[in-house]
């Protein structure tokens, strides 16, 4: 047989305090360090690009100022020039370029070594690199970067005149090596600003939400004290320290402690409330139980005599004396479920429960001869700690239960388990069920779901008998569930187990 699932009683919370990490995923804090390192990298990698984009047109303008000197020191094209063959004006640099172009001629050389100012080897360009010059259309005075086949990036200029045009370049290798370190040197850097960034913020972020956490933790742990009834007490503040109104979270935590006074003071007058309620309910329960025991007690004595009264005033004494002791049953249970509510004084210690299942579905079986009762007890005893008449008035209960609220015939099952470390005992019935919308609140006082499971003719119930089961379980710190449909209801509650003691177990 299968054990449905125990539910918690309501009595227990079973939400735990959820680990307080600042920067975990999907936190504020966490989201305040991505974006502030995200800021700082776009600021940083825009400044970089902005100082290295500078920093080329410098060197640019440079090597432009050069080129200038250098066509001039060229003297235009014609006679004198490198081209020309005759003497080359000095200054030059080594790399420079020279192309002369006419109707009739191009030609063009490269400046390869420098003695002196007096002597320098020039050799003359690829036929490529002529080819890309002389298809290069700049006018006099205008500037191009080219990428010469075999020389690399070039920085070239035209002088024209006549029909002669002569161009002269200078060579941007180290403007490139320059570049090139000034990229890697504001990479480092800027990878370096964003990690001391992140552990910044990070340091920063932390420290400024640490209020917050603090609150958040106040707050968990008060949502974990079991409110529902009782006294109610250890309801912490927000530390004084993080009830500043000048901040923002200082007046999210003086709202939170104005809150908890209120909560706090409501919880204080419901459980006077509760205190005064169960006080009258014990006192008028005490308190009726003696005018209705004189009240049984002169039905009875009406009994010598009915066969002397009419028939409507010897049905009326008998209903008289059946209402009195349904009555004093109610009484009973009121004063059960009041001692209960106070705090019972139960006589705990490890009883067996496979005997007290035993007696009790006995003592169903003569009160419901008409109903088919079956067992299914493990092979071994087992035990729970609890109060023995306690539990037996549990199982007895839900076996009254199962007998007043089912039709003849229907089969009762009671079954002893052992899960998890709880004693479970089930009560299953092939009877037509308890309705979805009753389950949930089936151990609550005067429920009764008689529209469903049918009473027998006779049968009385107060709608505190699983009242008192739920009570009684949830004194000894057990669950009690229902798992219902139409053919099938089980009833199952779990004690805590126990160890028994020597003299019990060798009985």
């Amino acid at each position: 047989m299968s054990t449905p699932p125990i539910a918690a009683t309501p009595t227990q919370p079973t939400t735990q305090p959820a680990t307080l990490r600042p920067l975990a995923r999907g936190t504020l804090g966490r989201r305040l360090v991505v974006r502030v390192a995200a800021l700082v990298a776009i600021v940083a990698i825009g400044l970089s690009a902005v100082v290295a984009l500078a920093a080329y047109n410098i060197q640019v303008g440079q090597v432009d100022a050069r080129l200038d000197r250098a066509i001039s020191r060229q003297g235009g094209p014609g006679p004198g020039g490198p081209s020309s063959g005759g003497p080359t004006p000095s200054g030059q640099e080594i790399g420079t370029i020279f192309f002369t172009q006419t109707s009739v001629l191009t030609s063009g050389v490269i400046l390869v070594d420098r003695a002196s100012n007096d002597g320098v080897r020039y050799t003359s360009l690829s036929a490529d690199a002529q080819q890309q010059l002389a298809a290069l259309a700049l006018g006099t005075g205008a500037r191009s970067t080219v990428h010469l086949t075999g020389y690399g990036v070039y920085r070239v200029t035209a002088a024209s005149g006549g029909s002669t045009r002569v161009i002269v370049g200078l060579p941007l290798s180290q403007v490139s090596s320059a570049m090139t370190s000034l990229v890697v040197f504001e990479a480092l850097l800027t990878g370096a600003v964003i990690v001391v960034a992140v552990l910044a913020a990070r340091s920063v972020v932390v420290h400024s939400l640490a209020p917050l956490n603090r609150l958040a933790a106040t707050a968990t742990a008060v949502s974990n004290l079991p409110l529902n009834s009782g006294e109610v007490e250890g309801i912490v503040r927000v530390n004084a320290a993080d009830t500043d109104p000048v901040s923002e979270v200082g007046r999210v935590g003086l709202a939170f402690n104005h809150m908890l006074d209120n909560v706090e003071g409501a919880l204080a007058s419901r459980h006077a409330s509760e205190v005064k309620l169960r006080q009258f309910v014990a006192d008028a329960s005490h308190e009726l139980r003696n005018p209705l025991a004189a009240i049984r007690g002169y039905a009875e004595l009406t009994r010598r005599e009915r066969d002397q009264m009419s028939s409507a005033m010897a049905h009326a004494m008998g209903r008289i004396e059946s209402e009195s002791d349904r009555m004093s049953s109610l009484v009973e249970d009121l004063l059960l479920l009041a001692r209960l509510d106070s705090g019972p004084a139960l006589d705990l210690r490890p009883t067996d429960l496979t005997e007290i299942v035993l007696n009790a579905t006995s003592d169903a079986r003569v009160a419901g001869p008409d109903h088919r009762w079956s067992l299914a007890l493990p092979n071994e005893p087992v035990f729970a700690l609890g109060d023995r008449y306690r539990l037996h008035q549990v199982l007895a209960n839900l076996l009254a239960n199962a007998r007043t609220h089912t039709p003849a015939g229907t089969r009762v099952e009671t079954a002893v388990t052992v899960a998890d470390g709880m004693a479970v005992i089930t009560v299953t019935d092939d009877g037509p069920g308890v309705p979805p919308e009753l389950q949930a609140t089936v151990f609550e006082r005067f429920t009764r779901a008689e529209v469903s499971r049918v009473r027998i003719q006779g049968g009385s119930s107060t709608g505190l008998g699983l009242a008192i089961v739920a009570a009684v379980v949830a004194a000894h710190h057990g669950t009690a569930s229902v798992d219902s449909r139409p053919g099938r209801t089980v009833f199952a509650v779990g004690i805590p187990t126990a160890t028994p003691d020597p003299d019990q177990s060798s009985r």
